[in-house]
């Protein structure tokens, strides 16, 4: 396994410990991709889509959970 599939394997399981807690508030989130300066990219969806507390939820808890786990992550961006 290539050390990229590696990695979005390891962010994936992390997404996926968080997700019950989005769901729980009407939202959800999807992984896209990870950029070659190991940012992470992610979809959020439902109310996390439109919540005005998104960005704070965002980086206050899927990105400090991400990069805890991962400490190679730099960031946890939202694409939309």
């Amino acid at each position: 396994m290539s050390q990229n599939a590696e990695l979005i394997k390891k962010v994936e399981n992390v997404i996926d410990q968080i997700r019950p807690y989005l769901e729980a508030d009407g939202g959800d989130i999807r992984f896209v991709e990870i950029t070659e300066d190991n940012v992470v990219n992610v979809e959020l969806l439902g109310a996390c889509g439109s919540c005005p507390m998104s960005q704070m939820t965002l980086k206050a808890g899927v990105e400090q959970a991400v990069k805890k786990a991962i400490p190679e992550i730099k960031a946890v961006e939202a694409i939309n």
